[in-house]
């Protein structure tokens, strides 16, 4: 196991941080099941670089989603609204692919 680097980020404000990115991620809804795609386990990691760079790994509940190329777009969009991010990349990801069992509650 490695340490993680020390964030340049004080622990306060990067608390506060994850708490405005989580908030921001249950405004996004999937199309096909009305439930935010943060309470769907669509999101699998969310990273703030020291700048406040922002980089997401995030699924699908199916492939085929007809908005599978919008809805990073979307992730992306509502991140970007929290004051002080500097950039937000969003990657859609398949592997582990996504399973009701991700669901919280």
């Amino acid at each position: 196991m490695t340490d993680q680097a020390v964030s340049k980020i004080p622990q306060a404000e990067l608390d506060r941080l994850t708490d405005q990115l989580v908030e921001k991620l249950k405004t996004v809804f999937d199309p096909e099941i009305p439930v935010d795609i943060y309470e769907l386990g669509l999101i699998y990691k969310v990273d703030v670089s020291d700048e406040r760079d922002v980089a997401i790994d995030m699924t699908l509940t199916a492939p085929g989603c007809p908005v599978a190329g919008e809805m990073p777009g979307w992730v992306r969009d509502a991140v970007m609204e929290l004051e002080g991010i500097k950039s937000c990349h969003v990657d859609l990801v398949f592997e582990p692919p996504w399973d009701p069992s991700r669901m919280s509650g």
